[in-house]
């Protein structure tokens, strides 16, 4: 098969609304990748640059504000370039006002400030970067970026090395700010949470940290709070509510200036046994008790003895943390701000939570963590990553091992932002240009090798590790070396077409037709076509080597081809259609290579896998058993659009549709197992689906239902119902069964359509051998004779249909009278089928589609009760933009399928499908910011259940609601 197929480097998945987009994953190249031999050095008065904060869109701070700019140049006669930003807090003209240059590219500049990492391939060689790295503690994932500064020979200087020569306390530092901020989103969690274990509190007053214009707004907000403490009072269940905090640095003394504004008392460790016996007392209805723990508090001498501090510094292999029985189990938020390092035993480790999550008693205990250090797998091990302003909590069951983001189910609150400081950004741009200022003059007056806080914050240069980080040159070996000729940007190998591409272009463009795929591409940077044949093997095998991800989207038989090629030359592959037996012969080769071939990640299948699952686990986490299974899902015309005989309009392939309806079916209902052979599935329809009111559905069983028993890890045998079927508009069953029965849906070779007329097309379809006779009432016989048993009404609605189509005149010529101008020629009468439809029931501009899926799962719980869950996503497509709801309900999960691949997110390999949580769970997060929501509802009780409606008379009709069960 020849195909169009487009090349492109995605990163930035989605775009202008809601598309999916396919731009650079990496952005321009840096202006060369080799780095220059010539020693670093400085002049008399060097080029200050101040980078752009890109690390996520919420970074809004700013290493120096205008008016310490302003005083810079006073000061020293720099020149300050700063890159331009629309979304810093102080916006470009102000930079101008103060003497600065707004430019773009900072290769002129000598020594670049920044807050965040940098992104490798925006370093530029032999320059000088001051940054927070998150590089001097060896942390793992930042190593790549250690080993860039070094291939590209650039001096880093790292703010959280710059000491006080004599205190050795910290110069230059958001401490306070990330304190106030992470203190702010930790009760903003906790209300949260407690909102979700069924507990009002005064906490769900308080808002994220960068809802508030400044501090004196927070500050307003807590006493707003401290009011409702005082005379509401607190969960009694919760009761008493103690909030440790541990630490004593800039870090926990913002928490602390926070929390401080609560109606609060201070206690001991000594005193939490005594407060545990006491909890019922009414005055810790009103007041909050802080603990302030210091390492005296919790650690214990192995072979016994006091805590000795010096002794802890030299050898803390001697110690061992005790805070999991000593303090945990009275804590019900731990407010983290201690420094840790490897060498030194953790706080708690995930055992420890677990420990704690086992006890019943603890229940409401350790409910949340604000980790305002953010040390990744540090002093906390079960903290194992970073959270974010979008998505700042998830949650840690460390009893079953998990980690999950649905606040509702068991496991402790972690908020682990490492950005903290930038919800607050006017205010801690100030405050940490004040303290830089000071240093910023010392680098403009060239004093980089001069001054002790900055040669001491030296990192690396030169293309080598300062002396006191040499040490690090182990933690560079774990991971590998990061040669800097690695920064390409990602390639993403799209084969294939449909018309489910149009959001994918903008990530992955494609199309059947080179002149269509290059007018696509056009559109979109970093993307270019070509012609592939995919039966050249070496054509193919040059194209997916030149990739890392493969997306297929040519037609379904073919994607066991493009695996294999994928497989050949170990690259990952996405597709949204069925595992085929041919693809899942593949799964032991795929696991052999490490490759992950992500299939049935569309809609349907796709995003109802994913649905499905989360539901499923979640039953499953609380003990309950799923003893029903209902899904319905469908690509529909809008209500106001279906305006045809068919109730239907083709906002993807008609020749998939139509070859879905050929398909044998198998399900099971109220403990029967049900069988539809193949050709048999219109005429075996359910008439009535009514899953909304609004609506009037019909559906059809799709496929083999009872296979996703074992796929979803469910017991048959235990259920009484497991069924997935495809909804249509009430109709459309009727109308495609005559053209079943009249042989329109042939695909067998011998019904290869070309002819010039509709009357050859009769003929053709009809197996007229004596053509000069067949008249028009003649057709109109042989329409009646085959579609015997048809209602009249029925037979008129597809009469209908035909003359939208173009190969019947209307009603008001003669019954019969056949259209004499068209020309047709397809490989099969189904093929000439989907042409005709194509062309009839295309959507028209201004026209939108529909996209419905339902689940409906009966659960048994372990008390006896049973639970009827439903989860429903109805989306429509955009009129404005033409941008179809299947679109982007297709191609936006194989978008982010493809993203999660890009960056490393899967882990499984073989030929899988979406129902793993390292899929499923970020699939349906990232679902969620692109705007496709599920709405779920719990009802209690069987009789709530479809399955007690659902019924299935094989000999006349299928419907819901009919007194008749088969």
């Amino acid at each position: 098969m020849i195909s169009a197929v487009l090349r492109a480097n995605p990163t930035e998945l989605f775009g202008r609304n809601g598309a999916s987009v396919l731009r650079s994953l990496r952005q321009r190249p840096t202006s060369s990748l080799k780095a220059s031999l010539a020693t670093q050095t400085t002049t008399a008065s060097p080029v200050i640059g101040i980078r752009r904060e890109d690390k996520n869109r919420w970074e809004r701070r700013v290493a120096l504000t205008p008016s310490h700019i302003r005083k810079l140049i006073k000061e020293t006669g720099a020149r300050v370039l700063v890159q331009p930003s629309n979304t810093r807090i102080f916006n470009n003209a102000s930079f101008v006002k103060a003497g600065a240059t707004i430019e773009e590219d900072l290769a002129k500049a000598d020594v670049i400030l920044g807050i965040k990492e940098v992104p490798i391939d925006k370093m530029i060689p032999d320059k000088t970067y001051m940054v927070f790295s998150h590089t001097h503690k060896g942390q793992a994932y930042n190593m790549p970026g250690l080993q860039a500064y070094l291939d590209k020979k650039i001096r880093l200087i790292d703010y959280e090395l710059m000491v006080d020569p004599v205190t050795k306390k910290r110069l230059v530092l958001f401490g306070k700010h990330a304190g106030y901020a992470g203190m702010i989103d930790g009760l903003h969690g906790l209300g949260q949470r407690l909102l979700a274990l069924g507990y009002n509190s005064p906490f769900i007053h308080m808002g994220q940290a960068h809802v508030y214009p400044n501090l004196e707004c927070v500050h307003a907000k807590l006493r707003h709070v401290a009011d409702i403490i005082s005379d509401q009072g607190l969960p009694e269940a919760f009761s008493p509510m103690v909030f440790t905090f541990t630490g004593a640095g800039n870090v926990t003394q913002g928490a602390r200036a926070i929390f401080d504004d609560l109606p609060h008392q201070n206690i001991t460790v000594d005193e939490l046994p005594l407060l545990a016996r006491d909890r019922y007392n009414d005055r810790y209805r009103t007041r909050l008790l802080a603990l302030q723990v210091g390492a005296q508090d919790y650690l214990e001498r192995i072979g016994g003895g006091k805590y000795d501090r010096s002794e802890y510094r030299e050898h803390p292999d001697r110690y061992r943390s005790a805070f999991a029985q000593k303090i945990a189990p009275y804590t019900t938020m731990l407010v983290n701000g201690i420094y840790w390092e490897s060498k030194y035993p953790r706080l708690m480790s995930t055992k420890d939570l677990a420990d704690i999550q086992r006890q019943r008693e603890m229940k409401n205990r350790m409910l949340a963590v604000a980790d305002i250090s953010c040390d990744i797998g540090g002093s906390l091990e079960f903290m194992s990553h970073a959270s974010t302003i979008d998505n700042p909590f998830f949650y840690v069951d460390a009893v079953k091992g998990i980690e999950h983001k649905d606040i509702e189910k068991p496991g402790v609150q972690i908020n682990s932002i490492d950005n903290l400081p930038t919800e607050l950004p006017f205010e801690a741009s100030k405050h940490f240009g004040d303290s830089l200022f000071p240093l910023a003059k010392a680098l403009a007056m060239g004093k980089i090798a001069t001054d002790p806080v900055l040669s001491h914050a030296v990192i690396c240069e030169n293309g080598r590790l300062a002396k006191p980080h040499i040490h690090l040159k182990k933690d560079l070996a774990k991971v590998g070396t990061t040669k800097v000729a690695d920064t390409r940007r990602k390639r993403v190998l799209l084969a294939g077409s449909g018309m489910v591409s149009q959001p994918l272009v903008e990530y992955l463009s494609t199309s059947n037709d080179l002149s269509e795929a290059r007018k696509l591409a056009y559109q979109f940077p970093n993307t270019s076509a070509t012609l592939l044949d995919i039966a050249n093997e070496t054509a193919l095998n040059e194209l997916v080597n030149d990739c890392d991800v493969v997306v297929s989207l040519v037609p379904a038989h073919l994607h066991p081809q493009m695996a294999r090629a994928a497989i050949r030359n170990g690259k990952h592959m996405v597709t949204a259609s069925y595992i085929s037996d041919e693809m899942q012969k593949l799964d032991g080769e795929a696991r052999a290579a490490s490759v992950t071939i992500l299939n049935e990640i569309g809609l349907d299948p796709g995003i109802d896998h994913c649905s499905a699952m989360k539901i499923i686990d979640s039953a499953r986490d609380r003990g309950g058993k799923v003893k029903s299974f209902i899904s319905w899902c469908g690509g529909l015309t809008a209500p106001e659009n279906s305006n045809n005989a068919l109730g239907y309009k083709f906002s993807w392939s008609p020749r998939g549709v139509m070859t879905a309806g050929l398909n044998p079916a198998q399900f099971k209902i109220n403990g029967k197992v049900r069988n539809i052979p193949e050709g048999q599935l219109f005429e075996n329809r359910f008439q009535n689906v009514p899953l909304f009111k609004g609506f009037a559905l019909e559906g059809l069983a799709n496929r083999d239902s009872l296979q996703y028993a074992d796929i979803y890890g469910l017991k048959l045998k235990q259920m009484d119902t497991m069924f997935r079927g495809t909804l249509r508009y009430q109709g459309y069953s009727d109308i495609l069964d005559c053209f079943m029965k009249l042989g329109f849906l042939d695909l067998d070779p011998a019904s290869a359509i070309n002819v010039m007329t509709s009357k050859d097309l009769w003929s053709r379809v009809l197996g007229i051998k004596e053509y000069d006779s067949l008249s028009e009432g003649r057709i109109d016989e042989l329409i009646q004779r085959k579609l015997s048993g048809k209602p009249h009404a029925v037979i008129e609605q597809f009469r209908k249909e035909c003359e939208e189509l173009g190969i019947l005149c209307n009603s008001l010529n003669k019954a019969g009278r056949i259209n004499p101008s068209m020309s047709l020629a397809a490989p099969t009468a189904l093929d000439a089928l989907s042409q005709l439809l194509q062309k009839a029931h295309k959507f028209e501009k201004g026209e939108r589609d529909m996209v419905c899926l339902f689940h409906e799962f009966g659960i048994e719980n372990p008390d006896g009760t049973y639970d009827v869950e439903c989860s429903s996503l109805v989306a429509y497509g955009d009129s404005d933009t033409g941008e179809t709801a299947m679109a982007r309900t297709v191609g936006i999960p194989a978008a982010i399928a493809a993203r999660l691949l890009l960056e490393d997110k899967v882990k499984a390999t073989g030929v899988i499908r979406p129902t793993i949580p390292e899929i499923y769970h970020p699939l349906i997060e990232r679902l969620e910011q692109k705007g496709i929501l599920f709405s779920d509802t719990v009802k209690h009780g069987v009789h709530n259940s479809l399955q007690h409606t659902m019924s299935w008379d094989k000999e006349t009709t299928t419907s819901f609601g009919s007194n008749r069960h088969w």
